[in-house]
């Protein structure tokens, strides 16, 4: 008896997302499984934000439907995405540099305790360090103290405290835009650790990325976008950056000028 096909965590079918006359998606499917990276990868415009973002709760969807975990589920807005364990950690970070590490991880969703003196902190600060400590353990996130304010922080240490932060809150799915963007070669090492490590803990991973040796060195899968449509689906590991280099481009089909034409004329808003 023929095993049943696995079913995605989080899935996507037939996404379409337009801006006044710019189509930004085009009857897109994308799909990521527990325990998987996913590299998404596209040139300027080819809508890999704009992918992300519909995920997010940001962008409305115009068509389409999402699964999680194989049921239909509707997304009207990032607290709808968060419920379902979905969150992105985008390039900006999003952290306050004047905080600790503890703070950051916990900003938003504090734990306080209750019927304190009205003078004393209402924060739980030593329940707060505690759980921040072992989730920076699991991840393998090595900082100087939890208590050090972000703006001391190497580059690639902030983006692990930014994913940390995604991951504490029994996350399942969690998309990384240019995750290693603007760091140096070790911060890098640290920052692609850190994503074998959500993938060896069971979580489905998508990783936005222009820089394709990152993609190669981490992703199970690379799912390639173009013009808004999904052009191509390769195996990480039986496939060459020039096969992904010549389908974000549209060279194995002969499309190249004309792809680089519609690229300049669609703008920033695809992504």
């Amino acid at each position: 008896m023929e095993a049943s096909p696995r079913t995605p965590i989080l899935e996507l079918k037939g996404i379409s997302k337009r801006f006044g006359a710019v189509q930004a998606l085009k009857d897109v499917n994308f799909e990521v499984f527990t325990g998987e990276v996913v590299g998404l990868v596209g040139d300027n415009g080819a809508g890999k934000s704009t992918l992300i973002k519909c995920i997010s709760g940001i962008y409305p969807i115009d068509a389409g439907e999402i699964f999680f975990e194989g049921k239909p589920v509707t997304i009207t807005g990032p607290k709808d995405v968060g419920r379902l364990g979905i969150e992105t950690v985008y390039q900006d970070l999003a952290l306050c540099d004047n905080l600790d590490v503890v703070a950051n991880l916990y900003l938003g969703r504090e734990a306080i305790n209750q019927n304190v003196h009205p003078l004393v902190s209402p924060l739980n600060e030593v329940k707060m360090e505690k759980r921040a400590i072992e989730v920076l353990k699991t991840l393998s996130v090595k900082l100087p103290s939890p208590r050090r304010v972000v703006a001391s922080l190497s580059g690639g240490q902030r983006q692990s405290v930014a994913v940390a932060r995604a991951v504490m809150w029994n996350s399942r799915v969690v998309l990384l835009d240019e995750p290693t963007a603007a760091l140096g070669v070790a911060q890098s090492r640290m920052v692609l650790d850190l994503i074998l490590q959500l993938k060896k803990q069971g979580l489905g991973v998508v990783v936005i990325s222009h820089n394709l040796a990152d993609i190669f060195e981490v992703v199970d899968r690379i799912i390639v976008l173009r013009l808004g449509r999904r052009v191509g689906t390769f195996m990480a590991g039986s496939t060459s950056r020039e096969q992904i280099v010549s389908a974000i481009t549209g060279a194995e089909f002969g499309e190249v000028e004309e792809n680089n034409t519609a690229n300049g004329s669609e703008g920033g808003m695809a992504g």
